[in-house]
Order: structure tokens, then sequence, then C-alpha cells
């Protein structure tokens, strides 16, 4: 007779070859990369290329109205309001808002929205609805939509002069006034930068985009694709991350759309997409190689990432919608204040509403 423990060895001995040939059968299949087609790749260069062949790079000035070579047809400077989305535009009635009293000849509204879906804003005509393509979470995929909206951008209107790119669940947390003096008039908006003013005039304008260096997962995040597929174009010391929603100005806009040498890199699927989010990669990454000094390393879109569930950041509910949310929201360390926020579930439009001319766009 065998003894029990023999038994037991044996019967686990032979079930792992078992295990081994049923576990593809039993366990959730690891998600397949989503590779960048040819043909959309093909689609984007052409784009790209006229973007480039039609704009010009503006040179710094402490003064706006010579922020960069402007046509006569085109004597203001206009922010491009980017939105990045995969949903209904859910706050639209607060955005029409925010720009009900602003001159047209301010602004300009791009959408970049998934093809599949049914957006009821559509028809309204301050929001320009560029050609998309199908987007997927933890995919380059949502790089290519950015800098297809950054192209567009810059080819429809030379009078573009910041980029700000915006989700969905994105709000104002100020009026549109304050807005365009914080990013084109103000000296003091930011607070991390005295070189780039003297005696009060600014000097330089800057890119807000948030760009992180160190971090626990950094290690993880840039080994995703690969341990050596990012060499030797981007070294580990050169890779940052840092948020997908940023305030660009015209100069590194043609950055983006001109760079194809990182953009070979970071449009390798990734073999492990739980520390894959190229959006939050490629672009600190390469304006941070490109240009360290023209920009900031912080956003001016809040996002609380305390709680974060499967990679997403806090989401505020209904009953968390008040005054006292909207100014706390506005408190930055780096500039005077946060212009945008996220991340809000569409039920708070109510609310969001309610307080919008007496809280959020009365600065």
């Amino acid at each position: 007779m065998f003894s029990t423990p023999f038994v037991l060895t044996f019967s686990l001995l032979l079930s792992l070859p078992i295990l081994f040939f049923l576990a593809p059968r039993i366990l959730p299949p690891h998600p397949t990369p989503i590779p960048i087609s040819p043909s959309d790749e093909l689609d984007d260069i052409n784009l790209f290329n006229n973007a480039i062949a039609h704009s010009s790079t503006p040179p710094s000035s402490p003064h706006p109205s010579k922020f960069f070579h402007l046509s006569s047809k085109n004597p203001n400077l206009k922010i491009a309001f980017l939105f990045l989305t995969n949903t209904d535009l859910h706050f639209t009635p607060l955005w029409n808002l925010f720009f009900q009293t602003t001159p047209t000849k301010l602004f300009n509204i791009y959408v970049h929205s998934d093809p599949s879906i049914n957006v009821t804003t559509i028809n309204n005509p301050l929001f320009k609805f560029i050609p998309s393509k199908k987007t997927y979470r933890a995919s380059p995929t949502l790089i290519s939509a950015t800098r297809r909206l950054l192209a567009n951008a810059l080819l429809d209107d030379p009078a573009n002069a910041y980029f700000i790119v915006l989700s969905q669940f994105c709000i104002p947390l100020h009026s549109f006034d304050y807005i365009y003096r914080s990013l084109f008039l103000s000296p003091t908006f930011d607070l991390t930068d005295t070189e780039s003013t003297q005696f009060g005039v600014r000097l330089k304008y800057k890119s807000f985009v948030e760009i992180i260096s160190n971090g626990p997962r950094l290690w993880k995040r840039y080994i995703a694709r690969g341990r050596s597929e990012m060499m030797p174009e981007v070294p580990f010391e050169k890779f940052r991350v840092g948020s997908q929603f940023f305030s660009l100005t015209r100069k590194h806009a043609l950055v983006v759309v001109k760079d194809r040498t990182l953009w070979r890199k970071f449009k390798v699927p990734c073999y492990r997409d739980d520390e894959c989010y190229p959006e939050e990669h490629y672009f600190p990454t390469l304006l941070s190689m490109a240009d360290p000094d023209g920009v900031t390393s912080y956003t001016l879109t809040n996002v609380n990432w305390t709680g974060t569930v499967n990679g997403h950041p806090h989401t505020y509910e209904v009953d968390e919608v008040s005054p006292e949310l909207i100014l706390r929201l506005r408190k930055s360390n780096h500039s005077e204040s946060y212009l945008f926020a996220r991340k809000f579930v569409p039920d708070c439009l109510g609310p969001l509403m309610a307080i919008a001319k007496s809280v959020i766009f009365k600065d």
C-alpha cells in the first residue's frame, strides 16, 4: 500500500500537466494589444504633414498680440478647446453657459468622438467634430486621437495659440475671461516661474503639462512594452509620466505633430495593460525631452487620485457638488488657480448648473 504522503505528491505531480493544458480554457484571456492599423497611420501622417506645412511656430513675446505671427484676418489670440470623448458630451449645457458671453473670435472647440457613439451636440455650431477613429483604453490610439485634435486645430485657425485637452467629464472652474487672462495676460499666474516675467510683463509663454520623473511604478510602466523596447531613443532616465489633460502653446502643439522618432516607440502595444497608459507617458516624455525649459511640471486640470480604482481617479457624485467643492478644487500649489477639474458623473450637471453663475463663473 502506498503511504498517504506519496499519494498526495503523485496526485499533485499528475495534476500539473493537466492544469497547464486546461488553464487557457478556464482562466480569462489576457487582453490582446490593439495596434495602430497601417491605414490609420497613413491618414494621420498625411494630416500631420498638412498641419506642419500650413503652420508657423510662434516666437516668444512679452506682448500677447505678438505671441505669434497673425494675419490681418486673425487679430486676436484664441484658445482651442480639444475634447477627447468616447461617450456623449454630458456637460454641454455648462460649457455653453461658459462660452455664452464670450466673443467667438477668442476660442474654437474641437471634438474627437468615438465613431460608434451618438453625440447629441453634433449639430451645435460651436462644436467642430473632426474626422475620428476608434480609441481603446491602455493603447496608443489615445495618443493618436489627441494628435489628430492638435493637427486639426493647427490647420483650422492660425489664431489658435493655446490648445487645451479635456475629456467629457471635465468642467471649468472659472469664467472664460478669467482663463483667458490667466493664460495670455497675467504675469503672476505661474507661481513656480519667476524667470518668464520681468517688471510685471510676461516674457515667455509655457505649456502646462504634468511631468513626473519618479514614482514607485515608473520602472514597471517603462518596461510595459518590453525591457529594452524604448531604447535607445528613450532611456529610462528620460522617461516621464503625467496627466493626459494639458494646455499646450502652438509651438509645442507643432512639436507633437512633427514627432516621428518617439512615436515609433510609444505606438508599440504593451504586453501588460495594468501598467500601460501610453497617453500618460508619451506627451510628458516628448515635451520634457524637446523643450524642458518651455514646459511647466504641472497641469491646469485638478484630478483627485485618492481612492483610485482600476487606474481611474476619484469620480465626484451628485452629493459632493457644492460651492465649497468648487473653491477647494481651484486651490493649487503651482498656479494662482486650477482652471478645470475632473472627473464628474453625468448626473452632476444639474447641481453644477445651479451654482454656475453664482460660484463657478463668478471670479
